[in-house]
């Protein structure tokens, strides 16, 4: 007797569809497609009709440095939305955090302790203050709204008042500038890793990458369940590597700018050679960037932490009976967002190498769509680290495409609110087709 899920009678199961047999994620498929066609409209228009190409390893450059700081921060935003929470005052956070490291760099440290730029301590001390007093803010408002019962939506939406104009006061309202050669490594633009540096480490990521995927197979095949086709598995290592390292590429064939190059030959004492080149490499930024998506997607698939949080998101009665302190949990997740939001100030102040009253001003805007965008669903349970990663690079891209097709500032700020609504209406439909919430 054939088996019941032969349909046929020939005793060989139906075959799959080929997106099945893929177990591609339709969603993540068209938001890569989305990109995809944003950047090949923006590359056309601008190689007619702009003077510089939107798909040029400069812009292209500019575009990844400038992703990072909202993107660190919109993968611990995952987290915040996941437990039904929401954070409004990310970007006022990464104010004050930069506000304090960078007051301690011009003035507390030289007038305080003699301790001017260049000295060997400051980019530690500094580094760690607006580390703590990040996660010192998100922790006070996870307290308030775990502990207090306050919604997160009005703790945070005062926190963007709040410490916004105590960023004002702590900077007395002045930019401050300049600051410490080593922070300004952070930024992307000044510290990058040069062409050599760069092929490792891209050779490393391609490697560890393909070899996720295959151990992945092999810890499937163990336990008995059904596992993609080899060919199919072969394909998705060869596009990962791929992309991975014709990243890579791109970043090297933005060559060094004429500026920096001689700054770094005169720190040496020589003068540039005559038709001397190099390329940028891979930004320091970016790199911490992938160090942070590792973790937090290891922390969300892999700890008890990352299993607390979905399942408190899930279904938050049934995570309180199971026995999950979700008070506690509350502060937690809030404390590691702040901790991000302290990690994107330095990278951020780095990238415009001095700290500004209008620092991080509209990020929270940015790092709720990038996060919504990804897939993070805001009724709780459900998002991705990767996701908001790409959300926040897709962000970034039509907000540069914008700015070289002239499209002028009031006009881009309607398009994101547009997209970030659209993004959200779509998600609604795809998760009522398969039928979750």
């Amino acid at each position: 007797m054939a088996d019941a899920s032969d349909t046929t009678g020939s005793g060989i199961a139906p075959r799959r569809s080929i997106l099945s047999a893929l177990e591609i994620d339709l969603r993540l498929l068209g938001m890569i497609g989305a990109f995809a066609l944003l950047c090949a409209a923006f590359g056309v228009y601008t190689a007619f009709y702009a003077a510089n190409n939107f798909l040029s390893p400069r812009n292209l450059f500019n575009i990844t440095i400038q992703t990072v700081s909202v993107a660190i921060m919109a993968t611990g935003m995952v987290f915040v939305i996941v437990t039904r929470n929401i954070d409004l005052s990310v970007g006022s956070v990464l104010a004050m955090s930069s506000a304090v490291m960078a007051m301690l760099q011009v003035q507390w440290l030289p007038s305080g302790l003699g301790i001017g730029i260049g000295h060997p301590l400051v980019a530690p001390l500094t580094i760690l203050l607006g580390l703590v007093v990040g996660t010192s803010i998100g922790a006070f408002q996870g307290w308030l709204t775990g502990y207090q019962g306050i919604p997160s939506f009005i703790v945070t939406l005062g926190g963007l008042s709040v410490w916004r104009y105590c960023a004002y006061y702590t900077s007395g309202g002045q930019t401050q500038a300049p600051l410490d050669r080593t922070i300004l490594l952070l930024g992307g633009a000044e510290g990058t890793l040069g062409p050599t540096w760069s092929w490792v480490v891209g050779a490393l990521l391609a490697a560890v990458a393909v070899g996720v995927i295959w151990s992945g197979r092999l810890a499937k095949s163990r336990h008995g369940f059904v596992v993609k086709p080899i060919a199919a598995e072969a394909v998705l290592s060869l596009i990962v590597a791929g992309a991975i390292l014709g990243f890579i590429a791109i970043l090297n064939a933005y060559p060094v700018p004429e500026g920096r190059l001689r700054r770094i030959f005169e720190a040496r004492g020589e003068t540039v050679p005559e038709g001397y080149s190099v390329g940028t490499g891979l930004p320091i930024s970016v790199l911490i960037l992938i160090v942070v998506a590792v973790v937090m997607t290891l922390i969300a698939r892999k700890t008890r932490f990352g299993r607390y949080i979905f399942a408190a998101g899930g279904n938050p009665d049934a995570a309180t009976l199971s026995g999950i302190d979700t008070r506690w949990l509350t502060v937690k997740v809030f404390a590691l967002m702040g901790f991000l939001s302290g990690l994107s100030a330095i990278i951020s102040q780095a990238r415009l190498q001095s700290h500004a009253n209008d620092i991080g001003t509209l990020d929270e805007l940015s790092v709720i769509a990038a996060a919504v965008i990804g897939g993070t669903a805001l009724s709780g349970g459900v998002g991705t680290i990767w996701g908001a990663i790409l959300g926040a690079l897709i962000m970034q891209s039509l907000r540069s495409g914008m700015g070289m097709v002239g499209v002028d500032s009031p006009l881009q700020g309607i398009v994101v609110g547009i997209v970030l609504v659209i993004a959200v209406w779509l998600d609604i439909l795809y998760r009522k087709r398969l039928g979750v919430r």
